[in-house]
């Protein structure tokens, strides 16, 4: 069984395109078209075109591509500021806020054309977020599934709760986790491929693929290509092993 994955976009729609021709190369490659494309989350913040990101997803799923697009953290901050900009969100410093500097908020918002974001009253520009953002992307954001169970592999932004059945986990773990996850190191029945903590490089721990090597700071986006539990991160060359 093959399976794509990509790993936290962060409004960079570039390397998304770049990610998806690395993927139609390989696919051209084996002459497998029907493999679905899993995007592990964080669409949205600190890149420069998180609008564009939404859109180039949100149309491809409508035309029917075979993509899988999962919530993360960054893009449930998205949806719960334009619910309600005072609603607190569970995975996050209370002392932050998803217009804080270090969050990246301001960045989609001003991609939709919300001016000065972060340098005004938190009140006009909820409103005017409100306007700019069309409803669709905020059904398409709301609506995302949190995990995907294909094959051996599950699918999923940050990570799981260790010892948890997938159906029993909860949302804010799943889009948040790392204490508790990061440094586990049992089988959990499966090989967890997630992104939420940057890293350098994609990598390998065994009993987990970490694929965030850092677009939302300038790194690369990664792209793999998964067959069974064996994984390999694609380039312009063709096919990396990545092993543990």
């Amino acid at each position: 069984m093959r399976s794509y994955a990509i790993g936290d976009i962060h409004g960079h729609l570039d390397l998304l395109l770049r990610a998806h021709d690395l993927i139609a190369e390989d696919r051209r490659a084996t002459g497998d078209h029907d493999a679905p494309v899993i995007h592990l989350g964080d669409l949205v913040d600190r890149g420069p075109d998180c609008r564009g990101v939404v859109e180039h997803l949100r149309q491809g799923t409508k035309r029917g591509e075979h993509w899988v697009t999962l919530k993360g953290n960054h893009d449930r901050m998205f949806t719960r500021f334009l619910r309600d900009p005072a609603e607190a969100e569970p995975g996050l410093r209370p002392d932050l806020s998803w217009l804080h500097p270090r969050l990246g908020g301001a960045a989609t918002l001003a991609s939709y054309g919300v001016k000065n974001p972060a340098d005004r009253p938190i009140a006009p520009v909820h409103a005017e977020a409100v306007e700019a953002v069309p409803l669709d992307h905020r059904i398409f954001l709301e609506s995302r599934p949190t995990w995907l169970q294909r094959g051996d592999c599950v699918f999923v932004h940050a990570g799981i709760r260790p010892g948890i059945p997938m159906p029993e986990q909860h949302e804010t773990d799943l889009v948040w986790i790392r204490a508790g996850f990061l440094e586990d190191t049992r089988d959990h029945g499966f090989l967890v491929v997630h992104g939420h903590t940057a890293l350098d490089n994609a990598t390998h721990y065994g009993n987990r693929v970490n694929i965030d090597s850092s677009a939302a700071y300038g790194g690369p986006l990664t792209a793999i290509v998964i067959e069974g539990r064996n994984v390999w991160r694609l380039s312009a060359k063709g096919r990396v092993p990545l092993r543990p």
